[in-house]
């Protein structure tokens, strides 16, 4: 298995160029099945989890062309089975994003149980409810999530939590039932908006996206576009607070700065310098870092996405800080690696009690998840020594090219997948 092999102590320092979002490539790339004409995507991260939904997308006869790393040309007017159930799909959350898609243009849809990341319960109750309210009957049945409807009708939907999963899923099925439908207590992620932009590209009419209210009015069919997926908010706010933990000078480009807000507010409190434009944010991190409190919420407010970044940078930071995690109860896995490094942090339920310590310290650690993954990589980068960060699918699920423009910034990391290469890498480094 292929690992990463860092030597920390480099300050990251130059520009790096920020992908499409995972999160919004994911829903567009399922919506893109919804109609019979040919869909053009641009600005598709070139990660496993999107190229494990296009190879599922084959598999039940919708045409994929790559054209390039970040380009794919989809028709989906030969579908030859509404059962989607590959041993890699199953791997996936985004695999239920099916559900909506499949449902809305077929009213008959089998998909395998989302995968995923373990990091905690993600319940898809408000999916189901959503479901239901437009008129389909859903069970659950041999690992299958079976949807079937005789028609679709809109309806006044009110989700008992804020769920994008859920948001996505029920706004797709609806875009193409009979009448109009309202769904309050909508999630407001960007991802969210830029799904409800692509489809009504392709004919859907969806307004209030970014808002909690979302109301849409059913069409009998939806046409073929040419769309570009947004830029990854997670990619930027990782690199952002990489440039952070390794007192840094980090320009992130081709950026959305609105949908960094959160992130960029965090950054300037622990003393960061940050400098924005239309579409960079640079940090700069010359002074040392100050403890604070963060909580994570639905957008706008601070990502649960994000929460190992900053309690990666937090835990160098001086002072004490508190990270509350109000998504996942699961989130803190990466601490016992973490503490592995030289951090000290204590964990109690849902809450992590961040005593700043002057350095990490190398060594070898597992990527527990995607996001952890990411931010332990932060921590060897900004430790004295060298660390092997093995399970590092996890973080290629959803960077693309990670350890390569990590390396355009200055870092020492190198892909190795042997004792051997790890020990030359050493040598190598000093």
């Amino acid at each position: 298995m292929e690992q990463y092999a860092i030597k920390g102590g480099n300050p990251l320092v130059g520009e790096v160029e920020i992908g499409g979002a995972k999160n919004a490539a994911l829903p567009i790339i399922a919506a893109s099945v919804m109609t019979d004409e040919t869909v053009h995507i641009d600005n598709m991260p070139d990660v496993r989890d999107t190229n494990v939904l296009l190879d599922a997308m084959q598999e039940i006869g919708v045409l994929v062309k790559r054209e390039g790393r970040h380009k794919a040309t989809i028709n989906a007017a030969q579908i030859n089975s509404l059962v989607v159930d590959g041993d890699n799909i199953r791997k996936i959350r985004a695999s239920y994003y099916f559900i909506g898609a499949l449902l809305a243009k077929y009213k008959n849809v089998e998909v395998a149980l989302p995968g995923g990341c373990d990091i905690g319960c993600r319940a898809i109750d408000q999916h189901i409810k959503g479901f239901r309210a437009l008129g389909a009957e859903v069970k659950i049945e041999y690992g299958l999530i079976k949807a079937h409807a005789t028609q679709l009708k809109g309806s006044h939907i009110y989700m008992d939590v804020v769920s994008v999963g859920a948001t996505i899923n029920v706004m797709m099925a609806a875009s193409m039932a009979e009448g109009k439908t309202i769904i309050e207590n909508a999630a407001k992620e960007p991802h969210v908006v830029d799904l409800a932009n692509f489809l009504n590209s392709m004919g859907a009419n969806i307004k209030g996206a970014g808002t909690d209210v979302i109301r849409i009015k059913g069409v009998p069919t939806l046409h073929g576009t040419d769309y570009a997926i947004i830029p990854d908010q997670i990619e930027a706010g990782t690199f952002m607070f990489a440039a952070a933990v390794t007192k840094g000078d980090v320009t992130v480009k081709n950026v959305i700065p609105k949908h960094l807000e959160s992130i960029t507010a965090k950054l300037l409190e622990i003393g960061c310098e940050i400098e924005e434009s239309d579409d960079a944010v640079r940090v700069v991190a010359a002074k040392p870092l100050k403890s604070t409190q963060v909580k994570t919420l639905p957008y706008p407010g601070f990502p649960t996405d994000m929460q190992p970044q900053i309690t990666v940078a937090l835990a160098l930071s001086g002072g004490t800080s508190i990270v509350t995690e109000s998504i996942f109860e699961n989130r803190f896995r990466y601490v016992d690696e973490l503490t592995r490094m030289g951090a000290n942090i204590k964990v109690e339920g849902n809450t992590a009690i961040v005593d700043g310590v002057e350095k990490y310290t190398g060594a070898r650690i597992n990527a527990p998840d995607l996001r952890a993954g990411a931010a332990l990589v932060m921590a060897a980068l900004a430790a004295e020594g060298t660390s092997l960060i093995e399970s590092i699918h996890y973080i290629e699920r959803g960077y693309e090219d990670f350890h390569l423009k990590l390396q355009s910034l200055g870092a020492q990391i190198e892909k190795v997948d042997s004792e051997r290469d790890y020990k030359k890498f050493k040598l190598k480094t000093g």
